[in-house]
C-alpha cells in the first residue's frame, strides 16, 4: 500500500479530528464520522491521534488523506508525539498516509534518536514523515534528516517555548525562507479562525491544520459556558 498512498494535500486544509482521553467522542467510530464530515465539507485531509481512530478513518473515507500520529505519554521523555519506533510502525499499519513525530531536540524514550527513527522510517517503511517542531532550529534539521513535511505543531508546548503562545506565524517567512525546495511547511497549533488561516498561508505556509476550532466541542463548549455564567 506504501506505492498508493496520498501524500500532496488537494488543498490547504487539514482537520485535525481528534478527542481528549475520557471524552464520549474518542470512540474510532465517532472520530470516522466526524472526519468523514469534514472530508465531505471540503477539507483536504485529516490529522489523526492513534491505530485505532486511523484505521476507522481509512476503513470509512478509503481515499482520504490521512496524517496519523500516536500520543504516547512515557515515564522516561517529555516526547509524546509518535515518540518510538513501534509507534511509528502502528500508526504506518492503520493506513497513515504521513507519519506526524515530534521532531524537537528533546531526549526521547528509551534513548532512541531522531536521526535514527528518519531513516528507518524512510527505509523501511517509505514513509512520508511531518516533522512537529517548536522553531527555526528544529525544523530545518528535521528537513536535513529528511522529513518531507515541517509543521509548527509544538510552538509553545515545549520546555523551550513555553513563554510562546501558538499561533507561530512568525516563524513561517524564515522557514519558508530556509528550507529546501520541495519540503511542505504546514502552519498548525493555536489557528482559531479563517483571517488566521489565510494569514499563515500568505506567510508561507503550504497547508493548515486546524483542530480545537473546528472539533474540539468540549473546549469550545466550556468557553461558552465560562463567559456567559463565570460562576
Amino acid at each position: 500500500m506504501g506505492d498508493t498512498r496520498s501524500t500532496t494535500p488537494s488543498g490547504r486544509l487539514i482537520v485535525s479530528v481528534q478527542a481528549p482521553e475520557g471524552s464520549p467522542l474518542r470512540q474510532p467510530d465517532v472520530i470516522a464520522a466526524l472526519s468523514e464530515a469534514c472530508l465531505g465539507a471540503g477539507a483536504a485531509g485529516v490529522r489523526l491521534d492513534g491505530p485505532e481512530a486511523i484505521a476507522a478513518v481509512r476503513r470509512r473515507c478509503p481515499q482520504a488523506l490521512i496524517v496519523g500520529l500516536w500520543k504516547r505519554m512515557l515515564p522516561d521523555s517529555s516526547v509524546y508525539i509518535t515518540p518510538r519506533w513501534q509507534d511509528l510502525r502502528q500508526v504506518w499499519a492503520a493506513g497513515a498516509d504521513v507519519i506526524a513525530l515530534d521532531a524537537t531536540s528533546r531526549p526521547r524514550p528509551g534513548g532512541e534518536g531522531l536521526a535514527e527513527l528518519v531513516v528507518r522510517a524512510r527505509e523501511e517503511l517509505q514513509a512520508v514523515l511531518m516533522a512537529d517542531v517548536d522553531g527555526i532550529d528544529s525544523g530545518l534539521q528535521a528537513a536535513e534528516l529528511g522529513c518531507q513535511w515541517v509543521g509548527t505543531t509544538l510552538y509553545g508546548y515545549t520546555e523551550a517555548t513555553r513563554s510562546c503562545a501558538p499561533p507561530a506565524l512568525q516563524l513561517l517567512p524564515e522557514l519558508r525562507r530556509r528550507l529546501p525546495e520541495g519540503i511542505r511547511l504546514i502552519c498548525e497549533g493555536g489557528l482559531s479562525s479563517p483571517a488566521q488561516a489565510t494569514e499563515a498561508c500568505r506567510l508561507g505556509a503550504d497547508a493548515v491544520v486546524v483542530g480545537t476550532a473546528l472539533t474540539g466541542l468540549e473546549h469550545q463548549v466550556s468557553t461558552y459556558r465560562r463567559q456567559l455564567d463565570p460562576t
